[in-house]
């Protein structure tokens, strides 16, 4: 069977999301995983709807938090409409699960002996748009010779199926080597009272396989936090409220005893 010339036909939204604020705030936001979207073509990955709307297929919540805390930033945000399970935005094309063939015990059949066009035609049409974006907007930014702090945006699923543990955190830090900035929102957060905070936890920052944090954060020698919220937090608006409301305090705490400090 022929590969189509185009993946992404006239019905299917575009893959980058972006609220473009300008450059006032220090802050931008990024997030990878804040739709479920599946190209018409795909036929929704030979899932049911229940599968792409769990974890494997979105971080519940995090659009809401993500929009709501740039709103009150002032900040931009670009994120990405499609699942995770179309392609992986949050890895290297080298890494394995960049296009699971199963994630977290359910087996995708779409994803199931891809040629290389095809695989190229979702890195290309799908998760390649949204990274020159986020390019875009940082390289404006530095043109400008304006500090930037990049903020990543990801929730995580209380208890796993394939190894069922229910997480203690109600938010995790993730990081690589880079800390500068995680350092005083860790801190800052502590003075939320009653937080369970996991510091590289439920996961930390894969430089070899992770894309976003290591390519736009690392390698800039941009300072960054990336955050992982529990879904069982954020899966309502009012969650999604309190938090973004929660994470605003500690973003600007951290960003005044971060330059005070720099």
């Amino acid at each position: 069977m022929q590969t189509p010339r185009t993946l992404l036909g006239p019905e299917d939204p575009k893959p980058v999301g972006l609220v473009d604020r300008g450059d006032a705030s220090p802050f931008v936001l990024i997030c990878d995983h804040a739709g479920n979207a599946v190209p018409k073509a795909l036929a929704g990955l030979g899932l049911p709807q229940a599968e792409l709307d769990r974890h494997i297929g979105i971080d519940i919540g995090i659009l809401g938090v993500s929009e709501r805390l740039a709103e009150q930033l002032g900040a931009s945000l670009i994120f990405q409409r499609y699942s995770r399970l179309v392609v992986e935005c949050n890895r290297r094309v080298t890494s394995p699960d960049s296009i699971a063939l199963v994630s977290d015990g359910t087996i995708v059949p779409a994803n199931a002996d891809l040629s290389p066009d095809q695989r190229a035609q979702r890195l290309d049409e799908i998760s390649a748009p949204y990274h020159r974006q986020i390019v875009a907007i940082l390289d404006r930014r530095a043109e400008a010779g304006l500090p930037t702090i990049l903020v990543s945006m990801h929730s995580f699923t209380p208890s796993l199926r394939a190894r069922p543990f229910q997480r203690p955190w109600q938010i995790g830090l993730c990081y690589g080597n880079d800390k500068r900035f995680t350092v005083p929102v860790l801190a800052a957060l502590g003075q939320e009272a009653g937080l369970v905070i996991g510091s590289n936890e439920p996961y930390s920052v894969d430089l070899v396989k992770d894309y976003s944090i290591p390519v736009h954060g690392e390698e800039r020698g941009l300072p960054y936090v990336e955050f992982e919220i529990r879904q069982d937090l954020i899966g309502e608006t009012a969650g999604q409220e309190e938090w973004a409301a929660r994470l605003g305090r500690a973003l600007s705490v951290a960003h005044r005893d971060f330059t005070v400090a720099s």
